[in-house]
């Protein structure tokens, strides 16, 4: 990626380390927290359940470009998170076409991209080729704590963390560089790539939700429109996409997690093919992962405990 075109925070944050390997036999979805939440201080955006149902109601019927211009008039320290899938091309390309109408109406929507290391080599040819397209768009990649390369990410974690321990691999390679990213960036509102149309738990969303746990609101510009409206959009505007889409993809996410969708077939359907698993956490309540961790510090202490008690005996007799 052209580093001259992009701001790559690379922050040693408190992340949680693996000794040797854990199975959390992780079969659903996952959705993290840390006992000291990395977005405990960002600014606030308060809105009545009254007042969201309002806009709600309001934005529901509204085009997506007039979507886009009111949030960006709405809401302060607005970004947009994407790994540039369709639908985030989309709104990408939108923006960009509102900054150039409209100059000084409004400060820019910088992106956030999590490089969880295990993108496809297709995926990081893209963020060069949009880079290209739109050299005035800021872009922030977040890496997991503390490595910059795959070989990093194994050493710290072992190999095949996303096959030993799903749950720990959606913390540190996508969960904490998101809450690093809003609490560094200081975001109080994001738009989203999720669309209805995709199925699962984004089958209902409305056009802004209120996510408390993290301190931000989440808008979804493109919510009402379906695959087909998204890909003309993209062909008709010849915006950059990913080379995988003329191979079956139609969702891209990490290598390991991602295979082409067969006809008929959900968009979503190749994301973590054959379990019972739609989402990665980002978009889903910290609670789940928060268990986790302290379920798996309980387990550390145990064992600790009984190393100790194990060692105590032999001590004495050497003495």
């Amino acid at each position: 990626m052209a580093a001259e075109q992009q701001s790559q925070t690379s922050t040693r944050a408190s992340s949680p380390k693996l000794d040797g390997k854990f199975d959390d036999n992780a079969s659903v979805d996952s959705g993290f927290a840390s006992g000291n939440s990395s977005t405990a201080n960002l600014p606030l955006i308060t809105l009545t359940k009254p007042h969201l149902d309002h806009l709600n109601k309001q934005l529901e019927n509204m085009e997506a470009l007039d979507i886009l211009r009111f949030c960006k008039t709405l809401f302060p320290n607005l970004f947009q998170t994407t790994a540039f899938g369709l639908t985030g091309l989309v709104t990408l390309d939108m923006l960009s076409k509102l900054a150039k109408d409209s100059p000084a109406d409004a400060a820019p929507v910088d992106l956030i991209f999590l490089d969880t290391l295990y993108h496809f080599k297709e995926t990081y040819a893209l963020v060069d080729r949009v880079q290209e397209r739109y050299p005035n768009i800021r872009l922030h990649v977040f890496k997991p704590a503390d490595v910059s390369n795959v070989a990093e990410f194994e050493a710290l974690y072992g190999e095949k963390l996303y096959e030993t321990s799903e749950e720990m691999y959606d913390w540190v390679a996508k969960v904490e560089p998101q809450n690093r990213a809003y609490q560094e960036l200081k975001v109080a509102a994001v738009f989203t790539g999720r669309r209805r149309s995709q199925g699962g738990a984004r089958g209902s969303i409305p056009v802004i939700e209120l996510d408390e746990e993290r301190g931000i609101v989440k808008i979804n510009p493109l919510v009402n429109w379906s695959f087909q409206q998204v890909k003309a959009y993209i062909d008709e505007h010849q915006v950059p996409y990913n080379e995988l889409l003329d191979k079956g993809y139609k969702s891209i996410g990490d290598w390991h997690s991602t295979s082409p969708v067969a006809a008929g077939e959900d968009e979503r359907a190749g994301r973590w093919k054959g379990k019972n698993k739609t989402e990665c956490g980002i978009h889903n309540k910290q609670s789940r992962y928060a268990q986790f961790l302290a379920e798996n510090a309980r387990k550390q202490a145990k064992a600790e405990a009984a190393a100790a008690a194990t060692a105590a005996p032999a001590e004495a007799v050497q003495a």
